[in-house]
């Protein structure tokens, strides 16, 4: 039975793309009504600059976001000096403003000013900010769990913190720097919103606009193969990353107070480097709002109950749903020794990596010819792109109950529902809230999915946000942009147990 509800659920989160693999390379297939042709790879007038300039924005803001993330994450956790804490914590806040609202805060902010804010520069900073804490979050660990005792003996020999980072900390933090480059690398391919504001053609916005504007899935579906290239790229550099960074790990050892403390000028400097980021990050769209209250009475907002109850309606749903086949997916880890369903739910967790125009053209190229109503896709969009959310802290938990405890538990004639129900969900309820918690505000944040396949006059609080934001109309944005950045903050504050546990550690 466990077997059989892997199966099916690895079945959905993989047929998108088994669907977009088959119209591009199988026989030709009605598609919205028409014959689809054989594959050309023909990427239009307007693909080579799409290709580039998302090439472009991958490689600059990894290496940027390299250089920001690992300096923030070593002072944060290895150096001591006034607000440490607090500014190590300030590091997760980038997390809650989506890239396309700090874009059309910036816009806005800039046309006030004189200032036209347009093009690939705001563009990379926008991305940066976006998604540096990828990096922070997984070098911040490196620098706390490893290399204690090689950190004590280079201090020991009048080795200075400079010295100490570039020779011991550093080369054991490469791998976890480069699978946060990779991460942040995935969510650059699936930008929409705050490319198409600032103006910089991506991949992302050229699959929607061959798809929907242009008519013509061929080229879309061209498009789409040429990102999941690039994610796949990025994917394999992820997971072989994570695990070399496993292999550097060697435990808690040492003196967990090891910290180079911050005098003068580096210490001023060590804070401006830890501020900076999460202010512009989190500052722009606050002083936005300020400066824009007194625009909100000259806007209609009437339909804010129902865009926030749709909003708060899908991402429930998605929550539900996520948590539920995640949980399913970890159990069968833990309990099934097959290999194949092992190598299926590892692959079906890989969602997240996915391009949100990517995996809408695929699901609208299966839910056509089937006749599926697009709040089904919709959903079955969410459920996929965020299963592994979810997934990945309930295998984390799962890893921290002995197995002596399942053991125990079957010798006394229960079976895995029973172990599932007595055993597991009690001791999994913080992962399991956590997760719920991470899905819904992702779903809320949801742009390119949203935008793509929800039904005709259903838009949502992020859909709604971009379209204001386009048509420049500030009063009627402000409210679902703030709703939008306070669930951010939640989400981002619900990460902050993990650092906890690395400043215990």
């Amino acid at each position: 039975m466990l077997g059989i509800g892997v199966l099916l659920l690895c079945g959905l989160a993989l047929a998108p793309l088994l669907g977009l693999v088959w119209f591009a390379f199988g026989p030709g297939e009605a598609v919205g009504g028409a014959v689809g042709e054989s594959l050309s790879f023909d990427l239009g007038a307007d693909g080579p600059a799409q290709a580039q300039n998302t090439l472009a924005l991958v490689a600059l803001v990894g290496l940027l976001s390299a250089l920001l993330g690992t300096a923030t994450g070593w002072i944060t956790a290895r150096c001591s000096f006034p607000g440490r804490r607090w500014l190590r914590i300030a590091q997760l806040l980038p997390l809650a403003s989506p890239s396309y609202l700090l874009a059309a805060t910036w816009i806005d902010l800039g046309s006030r000013y004189g200032i036209r804010i347009h093009g690939f520069a705001p563009t990379l900073v926008v991305l940066l900010l976006s998604t540096y804490s990828y990096v922070f979050l997984l070098s911040t660990e490196s620098f706390s769990v490893s290399g204690r005792r090689q950190l004590e003996a280079s201090r020991s020999l009048g080795v200075g913190p400079w010295g100490s980072f570039w020779r011991v900390a550093l080369p054991m933090a490469l791998p976890s720097i480069g699978a946060g480059v990779a991460l942040g690398g995935m969510e650059v391919v699936n930008e929409l919103g705050a490319v198409q504001l600032l103006g910089v053609p991506t991949l992302s916005s050229g699959i929607l606009m061959r798809w929907q504007q242009d008519g013509d899935p061929q080229g879309a579906v061209a498009l789409a193969l040429m990102a999941l290239v690039i994610v796949v790229l990025l994917v394999a550099a992820e997971r072989n990353l994570r695990g070399r960074s496993r292999c550097w790990n060697l435990g808690n050892d040492g003196d967990s107070d090891l910290r180079w403390p911050l005098a003068r000028q580096r210490r001023w400097l060590g804070q401006l480097v830890c501020l900076l980021p999460p202010l512009v990050s989190l500052g722009v769209p606050l002083l936005w709002a300020l400066l824009s209250w007194d625009q909100i009475r000259s806007e209609d907002s009437s339909e804010l109950l129902a865009l926030g109850g749709r909003s708060f309606g899908l991402a429930l749903l998605a929550a539900f749903l996520t948590v539920a086949a995640g949980l399913v997916l970890a159990i069968a880890k833990r309990w099934l020794a097959n290999g194949l369903i092992q190598r299926l739910s590892f692959v079906a967790g890989l969602g997240y990596a996915i391009p949100g125009a990517v995996l809408a053209l695929a699901l609208m190229l299966i839910g056509g010819p089937l006749a599926l109503a697009p709040m089904l896709l919709l959903v079955w969009g969410y459920a996929d792109r965020f299963l592994a959310v979810s997934k990945g802290g309930l295998d984390a938990a799962l890893e921290r109950i002995p197995p002596s405890v399942d053991e125990a538990a079957t010798s006394l004639g229960s079976s895995w529902l029973g172990v599932l129900q007595r055993v597991h969900l009690p001791l999994l309820r913080g992962p399991l809230l956590v997760g719920g918690l991470l899905v819904f505000v992702d779903t809320v944040k949801e742009l390119p999915l949203t935008f793509a396949l929800r039904p005709f006059d259903f838009d949502t609080l992020a859909v709604r946000v971009f379209q204001y934001a386009s048509d420049e109309r500030v009063g009627a944005a402000l409210v679902p942009a703030l709703m939008i950045l306070a669930l951010g903050i939640l989400a981002a504050m619900a990460l902050i147990p993990s650092l906890d546990r690395l400043e215990r550690n």
